[in-house]
């Protein structure tokens, strides 16, 4: 046996087997070799490699068995949020709030849903994150775009997709369909209906009054169903749903809020907390407001300014993809430049923009 010390602690060498040092960050070489070289009495937990079996084996004190060498699990969280959606004016309602889906601490997901069941992690899989752009606002009389999908992916789960927010419409049209819908326009002489959500992931936008050109209605949100506009009020965003998976409490998905008009109603609708723009005024020369970036917030709709011009939407607020777990599993192993924190014993991934996560 050869005894070297070193500043990283003892080396032994026996039988061409070297042991790093205490303090070494290398490895050791297993002995390997075929059935038949297997050592002729051989001690209790004696490891090598079988090369004919291409698997580590143990002697157990009667006979030789495996080593089972398979990748570590370990459990994940997650918050995904789509992009919200664009809004539109010529009278029309508020864009709706991105989808909303989360599993972290029994915290509700989007459209009054219950948390969903984490995710198992495998060492060494690669996961896709996926963060949905906010929809492009518009200025009337067409209708906006809505906002981009957010997704989870990965090779052994069930991918995780949030619906990007619902469009704004142009006046005289019911709200479109998305993660949360958009709100009603409101143009003609009857009445329009807001339009729905998805199923857990966020609420419908508001309806417009039967009376034209008045209240249109408010963008959904993730929290809320968007304000249904009437004879003397806009409607204003649904709010967004809370979350502390960064561990602090943060709010998100917003509706974006229906617009006032200059011969009309002057007074527009809010955006929901959590991101919803809020609709055009004349102190915003009627310009619709954004949704915020990175909550997935509606845009607010935008207004008919005093040169009876229409002016513009705002665009929706980009998505977020949140991934949270335990710090002693976490690989440190990313693309995309997720922001990396931590809360007590976990590790804590932002995704403000598409990237992956290696686990």
């Amino acid at each position: 046996m050869t005894v070297t010390v070193t500043e990283n602690g003892i080396s032994l060498i026996q039988d061409n087997v070297t042991v790093g040092g205490a303090n070494g960050t290398g490895g050791f070489d297993v002995p390997a070799g075929t059935t038949a070289e297997r050592p002729g009495s051989p001690t209790t937990g004696v490891i090598r490699y079988n090369t004919d079996l291409s698997t580590y084996e143990t002697y157990d004190g009667t006979k030789w068995i495996q080593i089972l060498t398979t990748s570590y699990t370990y459990s994940v969280d997650f918050l995904v949020i789509a992009g919200g959606g664009g809004a539109s004016s010529a009278f029309g309602g508020g864009a709706g709030a991105g989808g909303y889906r989360n599993s972290y601490n029994s915290e509700s997901s989007g459209g009054g849903g219950s948390a969903e069941s984490s995710l198992t992690f495998v060492g060494g899989t690669v996961y896709t994150v996926t963060v949905g752009a906010g929809g492009t606002g518009i200025a009337g009389p067409g209708n906006a775009s809505a906002g981009v999908d957010s997704s989870l992916s990965g090779a052994d789960i069930t991918t995780v997709t949030s619906v990007g927010g619902a469009y704004g419409v142009g006046g005289a049209s019911n709200g479109s369909s998305g993660g949360s819908g958009s709100g009603a326009g409101a143009v003609g002489g009857s009445g329009h209906t807001g339009g729905s959500g998805t199923a857990n992931q966020g609420y419908a936008g508001g309806n417009s009054t039967g009376s034209a050109n008045y209240g249109t209605g408010g963008g959904g949100g993730a929290g809320a169903v968007g304000q249904n506009g009437t004879t003397t009020v806009v409607g204003s965003g649904g709010n967004g749903v809370a979350s502390t998976i960064t561990g602090s409490s943060v709010t998100r998905g917003g509706g974006g809020g229906g617009a006032g008009g200059y011969v009309f109603i002057t007074t527009p609708g809010s955006g929901g907390t959590g991101g919803g723009g809020a609709g055009g005024s004349s102190g915003t020369s009627w310009i619709g407001v954004a949704g915020t970036v990175n909550t997935g917030g509606g845009g607010g709709a935008g207004g008919y300014n005093n040169s009876n011009v229409w002016q513009s939407g705002g665009n929706g607020g980009s998505g977020v993809v949140i991934l949270r777990m335990p710090t002693l599993k976490y690989s440190g192993i990313t693309t995309g430049s997720p922001t990396v924190t931590t809360d007590g014993s976990d590790t804590i991934l932002t995704f403000t923009s598409s990237g992956s996560y290696t686990g």
